[in-house]
C-alpha cells in the first residue's frame, strides 16, 4: 500500500471470541474515516501492515507501543484507548479497510456497523455486501456476547457462583447503545435500535419505535413506528405509533424507500414507496407500490387512477382512504407539517 494515500477506515477495538477462537463481536470506541496518511504510515511502520482489508491482533507490548506512538503524534484520545487496552486479557485488534469493498470477516463487518452508528457514513453509504454470514447468532447477555453452544455452561457456572446471567436477546445484531450512544438523541427502549442504525441529532425514538441497521434519521424526527433496513427518514418527519416503512429486506420490491423532510406517517399506517417532502399518510392506511390511488383535483374530484409507484418521490401529497368507497385517494397539498420543536431541542 502506498503511504501517500489514506485508508477508507481504520479502527482499534476489543472483542469477544468463542472457545473455537471465532469472533462473536468487536467494539471500536473511535473508528476513523479516511485517517491522515501520516498516521497510517506511522502505524504501518510499527506493525507491518502491508495493505488491503484486514485486521491484526495486538498483544500488550504492541498496545503499549501504539500508545506511545499516538502520544507522540498528539492523538490523545487514541492514546487513552490504547492505555485502557494494554492490560486486558480480551482479544484486541486493529482493523484496516483500504477500500469499501465487500465484507470478508466479522471484525470488518462490525467496523462498518460502527461507522453508521457513529454517523461517519449514512445508510447506503457503505458496502455491506456479505454481512449476514459474518454476524454469528449470539446470546447477548448481562455478561456480554456468548456463543449459543456455550450458553448453558456459562449459565450453570454463574448460578454455581451465586450470580444470575440474564439473556437479553438472541440475534445477529446487538443493540446500538452497547457500542455507540450518539449525541443529542433520546431512545426510550434501547433494545429497539440495532447497531448499524444512523440516529440523527435531535431524534426521539419512543418505546415502540424501531430502527434497523443501515437505516435511520437525518435529524430531528419523532419515531414511534418502524424504520426498516435501508430506509432513510428526512429532517422533521414523524412516524406515528405502530406505523411501518417497508424496506427490501422485509418483503418489499427493489425500490429503495425513503421518507422526505417534514412528512407525517399516521399511526398504524405504512408505506412502500419513496416519499418527497411534506407528505402525509392517513392513520391506518398502508400504501404499497401496487396500490391503486385515485388522484383528486383542487375541488377533490377524481381525475385518474394510478399505481402508487408512479407517485414515488413526489412532494406535497396527502393520502387517505375514502370513508364511503374505501378507495385510496391522493390530494396535492401545500400545508407544512412541523414537529413540536420543544420535544427535540434538548435531547
Amino acid at each position: 500500500m502506498s503511504t501517500t494515500n489514506t485508508l477508507f477506515s481504520l479502527a482499534i477495538g476489543i472483542g469477544t471470541k468463542n472457545n473455537k477462537e471465532e469472533w462473536l463481536e468487536v467494539y471500536y470506541p473511535k473508528p476513523l474515516m479516511h485517517p491522515d496518511a501520516k498516521l497510517v504510515e506511522a502505524i504501518q511502520n510499527l506493525i507491518q501492515y502491508e495493505g488491503g482489508n484486514t485486521f491484526i491482533e495486538l498483544d500488550s507490548e504492541t498496545c503499549h507501543a501504539l500508545e506511545e506512538l499516538f502520544e507522540n503524534l498528539g492523538e490523545q484520545e487514541l492514546a487513552s484507548i490504547m492505555l485502557s487496552l494494554e492490560e486486558s486479557d480480551r482479544p484486541r485488534l486493529i482493523t484496516f479497510l483500504e477500500t469499501d469493498s465487500a465484507l470478508t470477516t466479522t471484525p470488518e463487518a462490525y467496523l462498518k456497523l460502527h461507522l453508521l452508528s457513529h454517523r461517519l457514513v449514512k445508510p447506503h453509504g457503505v458496502n455491506l455486501q456479505g454481512i449476514f454470514p459474518l454476524l454469528p447468532n449470539v446470546a447477548w447477555t448481562s455478561e456480554g456476547a456468548i456463543d449459543l453452544s456455550e450458553l448453558q455452561e456459562r449459565q450453570i457456572k454463574a448460578r454455581a457462583e451465586g450470580r444470575y446471567l440474564s439473556v437479553n436477546s438472541v440475534d445477529k445484531f446487538p443493540k446500538m447503545t452497547d457500542y455507540v450512544v450518539p449525541a443529542g438523541v433520546r431512545i426510550a427502549h434501547t433494545a429497539r435500535v440495532r447497531l448499524g442504525a444512523y440516529v440523527g441529532e435531535g431524534t426521539t425514538v419512543m418505546h415502540e419505535g424501531f430502527i434497523n441497521f443501515n437505516a435511520g434519521t437525518e435529524g430531528k424526527s419523532m419515531v414511534e413506528g418502524r424504520i426498516s433496513a435501508g430506509i432513510w427518514v428526512g429532517e422533521g418527519s414523524d412516524l406515528g405509533g405502530g406505523c411501518s416503512t417497508m424496506g427490501t429486506l422485509s418483503g418489499g420490491n427493489d425500490i429503495v424507500v425513503s421518507i422526505g423532510r417534514h412528512c407525517l406517517i399516521g399511526a398504524e399506517a405504512g408505506v412502500n414507496i419513496p416519499l418527497g417532502d411534506h407528505c402525509t399518510i392517513e392513520a391506518g392506511l398502508y400504501l404499497t407500490a401496487g396500490s391503486k390511488v385515485t388522484l383528486l383535483d383542487n375541488e377533490r374530484k377524481p381525475v385518474e387512477t394510478v399505481k402508487a409507484s408512479t407517485l414515488a418521490g413526489q412532494s406535497n401529497l396527502l393520502f387517505w382512504r375514502n370513508s364511503q368507497t374505501g378507495a385510496i385517494e391522493c390530494l396535492t397539498h401545500k400545508s407544512s407539517f412541523a414537529l413540536n420543536e420543544e420535544l427535540h431541542a434538548h435531547n
